[in-house]
């Protein structure tokens, strides 16, 4: 079982792990992925969301601009935080394939990087507002849609595809401050309704 927690009953700081809770009957499941070629480069993110029972309710993918793979990491698993806060419910697992993204959100490993930090001390506080919160490491083979969707952001942000239609522009490195933003800025591809430590660190 992959640690987890109620934040409402957990402070911020980086601890150990999170004690684990039991799993809520209603949740979202988020494979989260991001990359940048060239590192840094070109980057984007992909966020596959399902609920508890793997029906797929949400897609979402950003190109990022000029930004390194630990930064389009972190932005997916942001966006995937919005996406649970706005839509609900409040209860989000997290699946991606940065293992030095979910050690450091578990406090397993610390933020030394001053680009990471701001990034991560913001996930730090949209978790804090979910009632149930859970995060694990898979194998890249594991999160394919996700990493599709990353490569689309990117191939799209660099003209090598058409972008598909959108209600919102997807946001870009020259329209956007370099704080991250929520779904309504990132491009949705898909949105169904929903049925009812060591040191380690890098930019």
């Amino acid at each position: 079982m992959s640690p987890s927690f109620r934040s409402r009953s957990r402070s911020h700081s980086s601890e150990a792990l999170f004690p684990a809770q039991n799993v809520p009957d209603s949740y979202l499941i988020a494979h989260i992925d991001g990359g940048a070629r060239g590192n840094p480069g070109p980057a984007g993110y992909g966020v596959v969301i399902t609920d508890q029972s793997g029906h797929k309710v949400g897609a979402l993918h950003e190109y990022l601009g000029h930004q390194t793979n630990n930064y389009a990491e972190y932005s997916g698993l942001l966006a995937a935080l919005a996406y649970a806060l706005a839509h609900g419910p409040l209860a989000l697992k997290v699946v991606g394939d940065s293992e030095l993204l979910v050690k450091q959100i578990r406090g397993e490993y610390k933020v030394k990087s001053p680009s990471l930090m701001e990034l991560y001390q913001r996930a730090q506080q949209m978790i804090g507002k979910l009632e149930w919160f859970s995060i694990q490491h898979t194998l890249r083979g594991g999160n394919r849609e996700a990493d599709r969707l990353a490569n689309l952001a990117m191939d799209q942000g660099l003209g090598r595809t058409p972008s598909a239609p959108t209600s919102t522009a997807p946001t870009t490195a020259a329209n956007r401050s370099p704080h991250i933003r929520t779904p309504a800025t990132a491009t949705e591809v898909r949105q169904l309704p929903m049925p009812r430590p060591p040191t380690q660190d890098s930019t």
